[in-house]
């Protein structure tokens, strides 16, 4: 994404720039929301290692290198980059969205990122820089830049403690993400 991630003057009243009239404000609003919902589902579908339904959020035509564009490539992509990895739990948190005009719009999204690398887990502050494109109604990432603030390891890897059986307590690991059919699916491969 190119451009500030800074925030317009604007930043803090409540204005629905560019928007005259009642429909072309409530086309926003959803606007605002199908857009926060896309980076929720992206971070969902990413712990659960679908990637198919990954894939599935960009656009068809996503440049994924400088040459080559489409969703079957970034799924070999994605493939690639998740199996050097294993656990990820991804969370979403401050989202600034601007729009160029009705169908496109940039953003910034802060996440936190707890990551299983082998035996070691770390911590990751990570910003998106997105760029989002509505097609036939539906809006998709047209591109996804991952920035890092750091990575630090934890020290000891969570998934390393005894089962926590919850509710029985509240220290340990969980079934979560070994019990999801994606997940299995995909480390079946």
């Amino acid at each position: 994404m190119t451009g500030s991630p800074e925030l317009p003057d604007h930043a803090g009243q409540w204005a629905i720039d560019g928007c005259a009239g009642t429909e072309a404000a409530l086309d926003r609003l959803a606007s605002y929301e199908s857009i926060r919902q896309l980076v929720a589902h992206y971070a969902f579908h990413l712990d659960r290692r679908d990637i198919d339904s990954l894939a599935a959020l960009y656009v068809e035509d996503v440049k994924v290198t400088r040459t080559e564009r489409g969703r079957d490539l970034l799924r070999a992509q994605l493939e690639d980059m998740l199996r050097e990895v294993q656990v990820t739990i991804l969370t979403t948190g401050t989202h600034a969205i601007r729009f160029d005009d009705a169908d496109h719009a940039t953003g910034n999204v802060y996440c936190r990122g707890d990551i299983q690398i082998g035996p070691r887990w770390i911590h990751q502050a990570i910003r998106y820089d997105d760029r989002y494109e509505r097609r036939d109604g539906r809006w998709f990432f047209v591109s996804r830049r991952h920035q890092l603030w750091y990575g630090a390891d934890v020290g000891q890897n969570p998934l390393t403690y005894a089962a926590a059986n919850w509710p029985a307590r509240n220290v340990g690991s969980g079934s979560l993400p070994y019990d999801q059919p994606t997940w299995q699916e995909f480390w079946s491969r």
